[in-house]
Order: C-alpha cells, then sequence, then structure tokens
C-alpha cells in the first residue's frame, strides 16, 4: 500500500514528527502515546504504511506476527509482567489515526469487559 501524504504514524516512522521512541527495528516502531490511558501506553506499528488491520493485505500478515513480538520486547524492557494489546479496526471501534497500530498498555489494573 502506498503511503498517505499526511499520515501522522508515518511522519513519526520516517523522523520528520517527533516521538518518544521506545524500540525500532527493520519492520515496526514503538513509540509512548501522548495521550496514554494507563502509566505505560506505547503504540506499536509497522513501518510500512497499512490503513488498518481490515485493509491489510493477506501477504503482509506476517506483520502482525512482527507486531505482537515486539509488543512482547517493549513489555520485557519495560519491566511489565501484566499488560494489555489492543488493535483497533475502523473509526466506530476507536481508531483515529488511520495507520495499523497495536496500543500496548500496561501499569495499572484493568477490568473486563474492555470500554
Amino acid at each position: 500500500m502506498k503511503e498517505e501524504k499526511e499520515c501522522l504514524f508515518c511522519a513519526i516512522a520516517s523522523g520528520s514528527v517527533k516521538a518518544d521512541i521506545v524500540y525500532r527495528d527493520g519492520e515496526t516502531l514503538a513509540f509512548r502515546d501522548v495521550d496514554p490511558k494507563a502509566p505505560d501506553h506505547v503504540l506499536i506499528i509497522p513501518l510500512k504504511h497499512i490503513g488498518s488491520l481490515g485493509e491489510m493485505p493477506d501477504e503482509d500478515s506476517p506483520l502482525m506476527g512482527k507486531i505482537i513480538v515486539t509488543a512482547k520486547k517493549v513489555a520485557r524492557k519495560l519491566s511489565l509482567e501484566s499488560y494489555r494489546l489492543v488493535i483497533n479496526n475502523g473509526k466506530d471501534a476507536g481508531q483515529s489515526v488511520f495507520h495499523l497500530h497495536a496500543h500496548l498498555l500496561g501499569g495499572r489494573l484493568f477490568g473486563w469487559p474492555p470500554g
């Protein structure tokens, strides 16, 4: 998929917009959310622009595994034994930036069901 011209997360990945980077490798980037919903709130994105999970081509599905592995590495780096990993797909589910991303949340107790 082509990178969207005004994608905030693509701008963060390219370095043109500053972020508090926690982890980066050749396929993923993890950075702290500017509006955290938990003491530890990190966003994990693929470097490749994909608008949402629902838009992800099947051939890119290995990226989901990579995002989960990155989440595990970030959780270890932050010394989180318990955490929640969330992916919102679409506006009605709460997705506000249309670049596939996972929220890694930790550092507090979470209720169920989520809200």
